[in-house]
């Protein structure tokens, strides 16, 4: 694979078969808990983490994680944009990137999660196992609920999380190595 760009903003990377991937972060809670280890051992049974990294979380990372919550934050009783930075920036998360063995990958590494609420989620799911936060207890404490971990949606999301957590310099992950020989930068001609 070459690191090409298909002058779609946002697009992070071209000729990537997206579906075949999930971009997992363990929040903050499952790293204060110890509990990294065992979420990314269950996690794997359902494809090859071919890349785990701990990050430093900066601003713009969990505002483009999080944008929908930014967009829909009149819907919530909490400051989404002050809880986002109080619980992340700054702060430890785990990142890996799975490779799943066929284009249902994101689909079923979000079943093995659960309800993103623990008490509502099925015994058997991370959250439901591991998860010890409810919503009620989050809105009674004016924050947003803990719950572990996150893995992408789709293969759009997987798209966006790569971009945000890996970035496109990091194509190699995606497939086996490149060709050698130099890359064109696609984006030097774009406004």
């Amino acid at each position: 694979m070459s690191k090409w760009h298909p002058r779609i903003p946002g697009s992070v990377l071209g000729g990537v078969e997206w579906s075949r991937f999930s971009v997992v972060m363990l929040k903050p809670d499952c790293l204060r808990r110890g509990l990294a280890d065992e979420v990314l051992a269950r996690v794997a049974a359902e494809g090859e983490i071919i890349a785990r990294s701990t990050v430093s979380v900066q601003d713009w990372q969990i505002f483009v994680h999080y944008a929908d919550l930014l967009v829909d934050g009149d819907w919530f009783k909490v400051d989404v944009a002050g809880y986002l930075r109080r619980f992340y920036v700054g702060q430890e998360v785990v990142i890996a990137l799975l490779r799943g063995s066929d284009t249902t990958t994101p689909a079923r590494i979000r079943g093995l999660l659960g309800h993103y609420d623990p008490q509502r989620a099925a015994a058997g799911t991370i959250r439901g196992d591991l998860g010890t936060d409810s919503q009620e207890k989050s809105r009674a404490e004016n924050r947003l609920i803990e719950n572990l971990i996150h893995s992408s949606d789709d293969a759009a999301t997987v798209c966006r999380d790569f971009g945000t957590w890996f970035g496109a310099n990091r194509y190699e992950l995606l497939d086996p190595a490149p060709a050698p020989g130099p890359s064109p930068n696609p984006m030097e001609d774009i406004p």
